[in-house]
């Protein structure tokens, strides 16, 4: 029995030389032992792209600005919600696409399930004014700054 996952395998197994593959490998599959990721219920595998959903983050002269590739999400789809302590939170749900009998599938990349992203704000983010939009799959989620004063600064004499 051979340690690497058969490459002309059947099944959804890919190459495990392909670098955009997301199956998850089981190396203990077919033993006796009911110890393995095969229990895993399958959707594991097929959301483990979009749970780990990619967010960028800039910070502007005046605010701090997420975009997330969300193809194929409606803005109903998803949620951005501002929790106590200056937690941002983005959410959502791509729901797994029906399979109809006669369909023969021969490539399954497209991920789907749930997915959540936590980020801790700054102190100087104004909470209470987030902006969101979502333009062609993509969510851009603003928080304005609160502008910073400058400290003054005050000369002392030294006497003596």
């Amino acid at each position: 029995m051979s340690l690497i996952p058969s490459v002309l395998g059947g099944g959804r197994r890919s190459s495990i030389f392909d670098p955009f593959s997301l199956d998850i490998w089981d190396p203990f599959e077919g033993f006796p032992f009911s110890t393995t990721l095969s229990n895993i219920p399958s959707t594991v595998g097929e959301t483990s792209a979009f749970a780990n959903t990619r967010i960028d983050w800039k910070e502007t002269p005046v605010a701090h600005v997420f975009k997330a590739d969300l193809p194929g999400l409606k803005k109903e789809e998803v949620k951005v919600e501002v929790e106590e302590g200056r937690v941002l939170q983005i959410s959502g749900e791509r729901s797994k696409e029906q399979e109809e009998k006669n369909d023969k599938w021969h490539r399954v990349e497209r991920s789907s399930g749930k997915f959540l992203r936590r980020f801790r704000l700054p102190e100087d983010a104004k909470t209470d004014e987030v902006k969101a939009s979502m333009e062609n799959g993509v969510l851009t989620v603003t928080v304005p700054k609160e502008e910073v004063k400058k400290a003054e600064v005050k000369a002392i004499e030294i006497s003596g």
